[in-house]
């Protein structure tokens, strides 16, 4: 959840040595700080999205779709995707300003359940999975410099020759040999949108956005085009200096390009992909530990997770307990097979709460709409979450879908257990470790503010 921020209680006089006050504050209520503006939440957006995906997915992309043409194609398509998805949230995140992302949007289109269900499948699968993919990723390149032998060296020459020519023999005949299929699209798109994962993710901060009317969607506008470029730029460079079958059997495909392109100072690339992931996973952590935050703050997860450190005023018992249900994924840790499954649950989410934004068009007429846009903007992204859904199950039907699919079923009986029986454990085992807990964490329950 990383910045919380709260004010504290100060009530305490200011005295001289001769005990005289001299002084006294005003005691300030505990309430999160409005600190993020347009320039540090488009760095947000920017940061969160540009992580390990590029890094990742390019290889995953081409292989579903067979040729270099189809590839630069779905770069673009998901990031025209991303951008209509995102200025649905920009919609609902200017509408409803709560943070917690799609959690409260759910909550006021379609009432608790769907916003638990989706808490208790973020906490468990989507939001842990991803910080392991880009934590994954951070140490494959990392490691990379120091296994050379797992990619071929690269003669000297040949690669100066590359970065100063640029070989365009690779796109001719780019859709050539192509494989598009239904399936394949769909998974081709769970791959590249895995790459642009975080274009929401400054709706789950919208409480602590200055001005969220004009700083949200502007964040949006600006961030995400601005990563579609980029993105687009980077595989054309791939694609530059090497051919599609180079860059399948590449281990890492920007080490690869760095070894071609900057031999002598190829050290550099590893570096910063390093440096972009460790930085995709402190924005990844900080937007999913408010969510645990908020959830717990609703009473649908357990209440110590609501708690706030006194002394560095972040959630502290989020964020702990979100890093250890990452690192279980972290162990049996395949990145392609985690990036299907974790993409197939979020696109559940993603269309659902956009299909809340078109109820609530009919629903919540009354709600204040700062920022609204076309309605064939949401009809359009719905519609594409249901195919993205639909098509790897159709095409290459494997048992995991389902599983994932009980699993998020299976958080109805924990909701109708612990949220709306309220069945609690026995006070004599849960208010000692709660309170045990909160010593040892120094956190305290952040005070509710009323506007």
């Amino acid at each position: 959840m990383g910045e919380a921020s709260l004010k504290k209680r100060k009530g305490e006089d200011n005295k001289k040595e001769d005990g005289q006050s001299i002084q006294s504050h005003e005691p300030q209520t505990m309430s999160l700080q409005k600190e993020v503006g347009l320039i540090s939440g488009i760095c947000m957006i920017v940061g969160t999205i540009i992580g390990s995906g590029i890094f990742v997915s390019p290889k995953s992309v081409l292989a579903n779709v067979g040729a270099v043409g189809p590839c630069l194609t779905m770069w673009a398509a998901c990031g025209i995707l991303a951008t209509l998805g995102a200025l649905c949230f920009a919609e609902l995140g200017t509408m409803i300003t709560k943070s917690g992302g799609e959690y409260p949007y759910l909550m006021e289109a379609f009432g608790p359940i769907p916003a638990f269900l989706f808490s208790w499948t973020s906490l468990l699968v989507t939001k842990p999975s991803s910080f392991a993919i880009i934590c994954l990723s951070f140490a494959e390149y990392t490691l990379a410099p120091f296994y050379p032998g797992c990619d071929p060296p690269q003669v000297a020459i040949k690669c100066l020759a590359a970065a100063a020519i640029g070989k365009t023999e690779n796109f001719k005949d780019s859709y050539k040999d192509s494989s598009v299929s239904f399936g394949s699209i769909g998974l081709a798109f769970y791959n590249g949108l895995w790459a642009y994962d975080g274009w929401n993710q400054l709706n789950y901060i919208t409480e602590e956005l200055k001005n969220p009317y004009r700083n949200l969607p502007l964040s949006i506008i600006i961030g995400i085009p601005l990563v579609t470029v980029c993105y687009v730029l980077i595989n054309i460079s791939y694609f530059t200096v090497m051919t599609s079958t180079e860059l399948l059997q590449s281990r890492a495909v920007a080490v690869t390009f760095g070894n071609r392109v900057l031999y002598p100072a190829s050290w550099i690339v590893p570096l910063f992909v390093a440096f972009s992931t460790i930085g995709s996973a402190n924005g990844t952590c900080f937007t999913a530990g408010r969510l645990v935050y908020v959830a717990g703050r609703e009473g649908h997860m357990l209440k110590l997770l609501s708690y706030i450190s006194v002394k560095r005023l972040t959630p502290a018992p989020a964020i702990i307990f979100y890093g250890i249900i990452a690192i279980i994924y972290i162990i049996p840790g395949d990145i392609e097979t985690l990036i299907n499954y974790c993409s197939f649950a979020i696109w559940i989410f993603y269309g659902l709460t956009v299909l809340g934004l078109i109820v609530m068009r009919f629903t919540r007429k009354d709600l204040n709409r700062p920022v609204k846009i076309p309605t064939i903007i949401p009809v359009a992204v719905t519609l594409a979450s249901i195919l993205l859904i639909l098509a790897p199950v159709i095409s290459a039907p494997e048992l995991a879908y389902l599983y994932c699919v009980l699993f998020i079923g299976s958080g109805l009986i924990v909701y109708v257990l612990f949220v709306y029986f309220k069945f609690n454990w026995p006070q004599k085992i849960s208010k000692p470790i709660t309170m045990h807990l909160q010593m040892l964490l120094e956190v305290a329950p952040a005070e509710e503010v009323t506007e």
